[in-house]
């Protein structure tokens, strides 16, 4: 009767479903799978009806299997149930597969169980592109590790040395590039793995600024040092204090200004705009530039003194 039953509709819906379905009796015997149970497991229904459901070696039936009984040959028939559960098959041809199984009990009218319907959603490819997607994540923890500077090639790996060596001393460092090729990253890991590590990390950018601006930015103003200077203000040397200050487009740094950055250098004192008396600063000086400034200094807009005194590392 179990069988009559199923097979009044079987052919015509259940072969329509992309899921692979099978159907067993209570001992675990398959009694039918549909079109797409073949193509997943590369059996024929020939090849499984009458064999026992173990013959498809699912990992998540042996491993829970119950007491053994009639009714208990599967963990299945306790729970009544199975939801979103995942399981690899093993297939005609020695591979597997990795699916995701949903099973519920058949019963009989008089509410006895008599056999199990199990459906095998197939996820192999989409484990594949998650253990893709992982192996990338790992990827980026661990360039992520380095603050965020993205590369494993032999090139970056010299640059992380490169950065490791200058994070670990106190002369001044120069970073080239062309822009966009991430500079500043450079200089947040070195200031990340230095000394001054839990000192301020200032920066400021030459580009961004006029020459009068710049100069009240990096070393502060007085009252009235200039039209709109209604009180005095710490420039940034003094907010970088004892950490690591970082000066992007240096190339830009207007000569008048450059000669005060030289003082900052040499004395490791700054005066403010407006004023003559000199504050003491101790940071260490990132530069960066995506400028040829050897060649600035040939053509006189950059001193050459100061191209030495930031060109250390």
């Amino acid at each position: 009767m179990f069988e009559q039953d199923l097979n009044t509709y079987w052919e015509t819906v259940v072969n329509t479903i992309q899921d692979g379905i099978m159907i067993v009796d209570k001992t675990g015997t398959i009694v039918s799978v549909n079109q797409a149970m073949e193509n997943l497991t590369g059996y024929t229904s020939d090849d499984l009806v009458g064999n026992h459901c173990s013959v498809l070696g699912c990992d998540l039936c042996l491993n829970s299997r119950g007491h053994k009984g009639e009714k208990d040959w599967c963990r299945l028939f306790e729970i009544g149930s199975l939801y979103r559960r995942r399981c690899r098959l093993i297939l005609k041809n020695g591979g597997y597969r990795e699916i995701l199984k949903n099973a519920s009990l058949l019963r009989n009218s008089r509410g006895q169980a008599i056999g199990a319907v199990e459906t095998f959603t197939d996820i192999t490819e989409i484990i594949k592109k998650d253990h893709q997607i992982e192996a990338f994540r790992r990827e980026l923890r661990s360039e992520d590790g380095f603050h965020g500077i993205l590369g494993t090639s032999p090139l970056m790996k010299q640059v992380f040395e490169l950065i490791k060596n200058a994070a670990q001393s106190d002369a001044p460092v120069i970073i080239l590039g062309e822009s966009g090729t991430g500079k500043e990253l450079v200089a947040n890991a070195i200031h990340a793995i230095s000394p001054r590590k839990n000192k301020p990390f200032v920066k400021v950018n030459c580009a961004a600024l006029n020459e009068c601006l710049l100069e009240s930015e990096l070393f502060g103003h007085v009252k009235g040092a200039f039209t709109g200077a209604v009180r005095g203000r710490a420039g940034r040397f003094e907010a970088a204090r004892g950490g690591n200050f970082f000066i992007d487009e240096i190339g830009d740094l207007p000569l008048p200004t450059q000669v005060k950055l030289l003082r900052v250098l040499e004395e490791k004192v700054i005066e403010r705009v407006g004023d003559n008396r000199p504050i003491p600063v101790d940071v260490r000086i990132i530069t960066a530039t995506n400028q040829d400034l050897k060649a600035l200094v040939e053509n006189g807009l950059f001193r050459e003194d100061l191209y030495y005194r930031i060109n250390v590392i």
